[in-house]
């Protein structure tokens, strides 16, 4: 069976049709998030290390790291990203000892993550243009790294899941040119928002099925894509998953954390509360009150989506016995207490002075 390895320093983490779901961590990307890439065009990292570590407590195997900040000081990408792919390569290694997704547009970006990350990182990412195959792939035999192949090529996304199909096969068959083996491919098929082609999953579930069946390769995806534009995008999301699992897909790029509840949704509810002639106990903590009124947490914690995917491995024998989902249902550990008996961080290993 097919499997695609990725490893940083001391974990290994593999995609395969008889594997845990591998779940890629979307966070440490500033692409619509403008604080974050402030913050970044400033030097401070500090949401990218909060990031970096709520994610694999949450349960991500793998972490992107994207640097596609455009300065306001300077706004060349080539110049400005290499050196910030570096920095941020760097620190999240230090943090968490899971394995990496390099991901950028700038292949001197790709190269710089390359150059510094420890293990063996996903290359994120080669389409089926003839300009970024000549690019990537060359990179992708050097390191000797898995990467991730996206449907899409000079005449841009179709809408015809036998022409991404078709993409994906150059693109493994171009691989194949360079002595990149299938199994360090792994195709995002590219999933449509539902709220704009009502059959964009039933596409992506037989995409999976024939690129597992004819090519032989892993797939991934940006899971958020299909909820786009909708209502309670969770209960979306939570389904497809799981149907996407069952179709043979065997990782996503996602968010595994339920980000914490605002103040503002906090002092809304409480005056809701108040307007009702509900009286709360003097001097009730925010968390002991959301978790009562079911508004979620003032704390990261693992979201609903990978509540469906543990799920899912479990019901699929991906979990034998449920030692991954009983471990997950168990209480939390009390604050403070987290990360003990494993360096006191997520991963175990002390940071880097």
């Amino acid at each position: 069976m097919t499997r695609t390895v990725v490893e940083s320093k001391t974990k290994t983490a593999v995609l395969g049709f008889d594997e845990p779901f591998c779940v890629i961590g979307e966070r440490i990307n500033p692409t619509g998030r403008k604080k974050l890439a402030a913050e970044l065009e400033a030097g401070d990292f500090s949401t990218v290390e909060k990031d970096a570590v709520a994610q694999v407590l949450a349960g991500a195997t793998v972490l992107d790291i994207n640097a596609g900040v455009v300065y306001n000081s300077n706004p060349n990408p080539n110049e400005t990203e290499p050196p910030l792919m570096r920095k941020i390569v760097e620190l999240v290694q230090g943090l968490v000892d899971v394995p990496l997704c390099i991901d950028s547009s700038v292949p001197g970006a790709l190269e710089a993550g390359l150059e510094i990350c420890e293990g063996r990182p996903l290359l994120n990412s080669v389409t089926g243009e003839e300009e970024r195959l000549e690019q990537i792939l060359p990179l992708v035999k050097k390191y000797n790294v898995p990467v991730v192949a996206i449907s899409n090529d000079d005449t841009g996304i179709s809408e015809d899941p036998d022409v991404r199909f078709a993409v994906a096969k150059k693109i493994v068959e171009r691989a194949a040119d360079f002595g990149i083996p299938a199994h360090d491919i792994v195709v995002d098929p590219l999933v449509m928002p539902v709220g704009a082609m009502a059959t964009a999953g039933l596409q992506v579930f037989a995409l999976v099925r024939r690129l597992r069946e004819e090519l032989g390769v892993n797939t991934t995806c940006g899971a958020s894509n299909i909820s786009f534009g909708l209502p309670n995008r969770h209960g979306i999301n939570n389904a497809f998953l799981p149907m996407a699992m069952g179709a043979g897909m065997t990782s996503a790029i996602m968010n595994p954390v339920a980000l914490p509840i605002t103040q503002k949704k906090i002092a809304e509810k409480k005056a809701e509360v108040e307007a009702a002639g509900i009286i709360l106990p003097e001097g009730m903590e925010d968390e002991a009150f959301v978790q009562m009124f079911g508004l979620g947490s003032t704390k990261p914690r693992a979201g609903k989506e990978m509540e469906a995917i543990r799920a899912a491995n479990f019901l699929t024998n991906n979990d034998p016995h449920g030692g991954e989902w009983i471990k997950f249902n168990k209480e939390p550990a009390k604050e403070g207490e987290e990360g003990r008996g494993r360096g006191g961080r997520a991963g175990g290993r002390r940071r880097r002075a």
